[in-house]
């Protein structure tokens, strides 16, 4: 049995130590026919559930991409009004002030750091162009 367990060897796919990936520097891609996920995205593309092939660093490798094909990429799903919904559900989450203000921003809140907006937190006045007015509260569901 443990002669066994020594013939096992973890490896990660996407490791670019092992050689098994080209690894770019910083605008060293050139026309590769490859591009990241923010490339693809521009262009009108996803993966399309392809492996990456190659990686871009910078900053001496302490920031890095996968890079992916461009010819085996897909186009981009379409919007549907069901994503669209659940998108502005989950931005409102994160946009309104759950204190008593209840005023949904244009922006993202701190609530991991004040837990409310700067205004309620302690009262900083917030410009009435960054936020939208609170939603109405029904009279008849007291």
């Amino acid at each position: 049995m443990a002669g066994q367990d020594q013939d096992l060897v973890d490896v990660d796919p996407h490791d670019p130590d092992d050689g098994s990936i080209p690894v770019f520097r910083w605008r060293q891609a050139g026309r590769t026919g490859l591009a990241t996920r923010r490339q693809l995205r521009d262009m009108g593309l996803r993966p399309g559930g392809q492996e990456p092939v190659a990686r871009i660093e910078c900053r001496g490798g302490q920031r890095f991409a996968w890079l992916y094909r461009i010819d085996l990429a897909k186009p981009k799903l379409p919007m549907t009004l069901a994503k669209e919904a659940a998108l502005d559900k989950a931005m409102a989450a994160r946009q309104t002030c759950p204190g008593p203000c209840g005023r949904r921003y244009f922006h993202c809140l701190p609530l991991k750091t004040l837990g409310t907006c700067p205004e309620c937190h302690d009262g900083t006045p917030a410009d009435p162009s960054t936020y939208t007015l609170p939603p109405a509260k029904h009279l008849l569901a007291a």
